[in-house]
């Protein structure tokens, strides 16, 4: 338990460092211009940094929860599954509900994907390396 709940603080913070490295580097904050008409003009960090580790105890809880079930006979096969699953649910899922609602440049959508992809693999890598159900 001691386990998880590290686990789950070390990717909730990592949450928080991949998000920000993902959103507010130069490239991020070109292609996200798009947004600017309806983006808020300020972030309350608390909130984001309560999300942000409420995420990372849910992804650890929900990898724990599906590991049996993941493809692959060694954690780190198991958290690239999984974070194939949270990708597609998390990133590809909103990507392709932006591109259909909203006029966005493929560009912004394309970056989108991938910035989302390496973060999920990175949070898969850590559950993958570190969790696995106690039997």
């Amino acid at each position: 338990m001691i386990g998880y709940v590290a686990v789950s603080v070390i990717s909730g913070i990592l949450f928080g460092v991949l998000d920000a490295l993902a959103n507010a580097n130069p490239v991020a904050r070109r292609l996200y211009e798009v947004y600017r008409p309806i983006a808020r003009t300020s972030v309350n960090p608390l909130a984001g940094i309560f999300i942000d580790l409420a995420y990372g105890c849910i992804m650890a809880g929900v990898f724990l929860l599906l590991y049996p079930s993941l493809p692959g006979g060694t954690g780190i096969v198991k958290g690239m599954s999984f974070a194939c699953l949270a990708w597609f649910f998390r990133v590809f899922m909103s990507a392709a509900s932006q591109w259909v609602m909203f006029k966005v440049p493929m560009t912004t959508l394309v970056y989108t994907l991938a910035a989302g992809l390496a973060e999920m693999l990175i949070l898969g890598l850590l559950y993958g390396l570190t969790l696995a159900p106690t039997t």
